[in-house]
Order: C-alpha cells, then structure tokens, then sequence
C-alpha cells in the first residue's frame, strides 16, 4: 500500500533522477518540471515517491493535498494504489491529471469517473518559429510593435552565462522593488520563486535570455527544457514603464534563441487573469495541454 510517508521533498538532489526519469517518460504541462517543482517549492511543497519504475508526485498547497497520475509504464496496481492514497490523504480535489496520455489511462480505467477541467491552469504552446519571426496577419500589430521598439531604442540580446548572473539577480531585486513584490502573498512567493532560479540557475539546468539598452537589463526571460521539442518560458520579467513594449520583444527574443533546438515554446497557464488570458491568446498557441481534477465525491462514488 501507498502511503504518503514514502513520499520526499523534491529538491535539487534529485536533479539527474528526474532527468533520467523524464528522457524515457517526457511531460507536456510546465507544473511537472523539475525547475519548477524545485523553484516553487516553498509555495506547492512537491513531493515524490518512486515506485516499480514510476514516479507519483504531490503538492500540498495551504495545506490542501493532491497527487497526480503515475508517471511511468502504466501499472493499473499502481493506479488503484493513487487512487486509494488520493482517498485517504488528499483533498476536497485529491487527484489532478496534466497530460492527455494519462487522461486517457484514467477514462479507460474509471469510465465512470467524472473528470473536471480547469481551464485556468491549461497550458498555451505555441509554435516557437511563429513567436520568433511573428510572420502573417496573425502578428502584425506585434510585429509593428517590436518594430518600433527596435527604431526607439538600440538594444542587445545576450544568453544569461556565469559572468552576468549577478547582474540578473539586481536586475531583479530591481522589479520587484517596482512591482511591490511583498505586497501581495503570491508575487512574494514569485520573487521567491525566480531568485531561487537565479541562485540555483546552473545547478538546475535553466538558460535565459538579457535584454541591454545602453548597457542597462531591460528584461530577462529564464527558461527550461519540458522534453526534447518543447522548452518552457518559467519567467518573463520587463520593466514597461521605462522601456515600451519591451515584453513583446523579450518574447520573440527569448523564442530566437530556443528555435534551433525546439519547435515548440511552453508558455504556461493565465492563471485565470483576464489580462493574461488575453495577452496569451493574441499570440495564437498551436495548442492547449489541459489540465483536469477529479473531486472526492466523486472517487468515493466511484471507487470505494
């Protein structure tokens, strides 16, 4: 029997365990990277249990549980086993689903189970080619406006390396002095979040991009391999009330430099804010990667 004492804290130590693991069974939705387990720790408490060649994660948020489907062969012991633990540790929502392949493991073995989306925490990808070269009528108003910011202001873009990361760190401490970080409880668990990125930037396999004007940070982005087509965009940080329209730019920038290596970019979920709703969708994503819950009642009715 599964219990959630087998369970341990994600932290870097198991950096090439979930390397190792993720080659051979690779994700789709940004929540179950590494980097960002690691990252966002001090928010969501991950945690992980490995078990006949899976891996089943948890997070516990304000104290409320929820684990995730196995992550590995299928193994419908196993499942039943999630299953049971969801029911007894886990919350009012004790059992989250954030891949279409394991989504379609869970209907095929529970056809009766009801699965819930939550279309907050779906996941845009988009073409990287496209937010690289914004090309069509689909980008033109983006297009004029990375346009215009190039004949306004004489900007470089660099690759985040050892020798400037301190800079990054200031630039940083920088934004969330103008964004008021502390002020509210989630952007202080974001500034926690990214200054552990930088702090931990190598260690955790993480790249970036700089944007300089005048030898000044404009903007950075930190990102992450999701598997081998699909790098994920972790953080996007500008300041544009000094340097318009600069985010625009540090996202085709940032989608430049990955193009080569990955044809798709991860841009994570809108959180359900209206304003990040529709700033991700005027890009155009390619696809969505849903994300769906299963609630107590109905396991209960369902499995017990």
């Amino acid at each position: 029997m599964l219990r959630f004492t087998d369970f341990k804290p994600v932290s870097l130590d198991e950096h090439d365990l979930f390397s190792r693991h993720y080659r051979q069974y690779p994700q789709v939705h940004s929540d179950n990277t590494f980097a960002n387990m690691v990252c966002w720790n001090h928010y969501a408490d991950y945690r992980f249990a490995e078990v006949e060649g899976s891996i089943v994660l948890s997070s516990t948020i304000d104290g409320v549980t929820a684990f995730r489907m196995p992550i590995g062969p299928r193994n419908p012991d196993l499942l039943e086993d999630v299953v049971d633990l969801a029911l007894r540790e886990g919350s009012d929502i004790p059992l989250r689903v954030l891949d279409p392949a394991n989504e379609a493991w869970l209907r095929e073995a529970y056809p009766g189970l009801p699965l819930h989306e939550n279309r907050d925490f779906f996941d845009y990808i988009y073409r990287t080619e496209d937010l690289a070269k914004l090309a069509g009528k689909n980008y033109a108003t983006i297009r004029r406006q990375v346009n215009r910011f190039g004949r306004e202001y004489a900007y470089t873009v660099e690759g985040i390396t050892e020798e400037n990361i301190e800079e990054v760190w200031e630039f940083l401490v920088v934004w969330c002095e103008w964004r008021d970080c502390d002020s509210e409880p989630l952007l202080a668990y974001e500034k926690e979040a990214i200054l552990f990125a930088v702090n931990n930037f190598f260690a955790t396999g993480l790249e970036g991009c700089i944007i300089r004007i005048g030898g000044t940070i404009g903007a950075i982005s930190i990102v992450g391999p999701v598997n081998e087509s699909m790098a994920v965009v972790h953080f996007e940080k500008a300041l544009p009330e000094t340097y318009r329209n600069i985010y625009k730019v540090i996202t085709t920038e940032t989608a430049a430099a990955l193009q080569d290596r990955y044809p798709y970019v991860n841009r994570e979920c809108d959180m359900g804010v209206a304003g990040l709703r529709e700033s991700k969708t005027r890009y155009h994503p390619a696809y969505m990667v849903g994300v769906y819950y299963v609630t107590r009642a109905d396991l209960e009715a369902c499995c017990r």
